[in-house]
């Protein structure tokens, strides 16, 4: 895992940092380009807080405006993810067609490290291993597929039980 021990985060990620606030300075969106630009220099995928910090540090910004970014866009990650990512479409026709099936399918065969409650509506686990991040999305858009996954950005209809599992195994492997 990436972990910084001080809020200037590793020279390779202070280095990094300061070329991204030089290539885009003063240009429109160079926050949303820079925190997405670190996130995906980052093995695990995530922003931990302490390159936040010196995000906003490094761009003069107050804190706040930075943390309210990243929590708005839900392309941010503030935990570490999986190599792989299982998203479930949580929409209408995809959730009466099936898509809580698949839901509570994965939360009881990954091995998350806290149980998840069937009753709660958190968005996003990662396994123990880090292998697979599990997700949901209110909709891909995709409804005459429905129950639609996205395994890896590849979108995947009509999806079922055995189909799912298979699929995740296959990703596990």
């Amino acid at each position: 895992m990436t972990t910084l021990s001080s809020p200037a985060g590793s020279v390779a990620q202070r280095q990094t940092l300061d070329r991204l606030v030089a290539a885009h300075r003063g240009k429109p969106g160079a926050v949303l380009a820079i925190l997405e630009a670190l996130q995906q220099n980052d093995p695990h995928n995530y922003l931990p807080r302490s390159l936040i910090l010196a995000t906003a540090r490094a761009l003069g910004l107050p804190l706040a405006q930075i943390i309210s970014v990243v929590s708005f866009y839900s392309f941010f990650n503030l935990t570490p993810q999986g190599e792989h990512t299982v998203t479930i479409c949580r929409g209408t026709a995809c959730h009466t067609r099936g898509s809580r099936i698949l839901l509570d399918t994965l939360r009881g065969t990954l091995d998350f490290p806290e149980p998840v409650s069937a009753d709660s509506e958190p968005t996003v686990f990662t396994t123990r291993d880090n292998k697979i991040t599990l997700r949901t999305v209110a909709c891909f858009g995709q409804c005459a597929m429905a129950p639609v996954v996205d395994l890896d950005h590849t979108i995947c209809g009509q999806m079922n039980r055995q189909k799912v599992i298979a699929a995740v195994e296959k990703l596990q492997r």
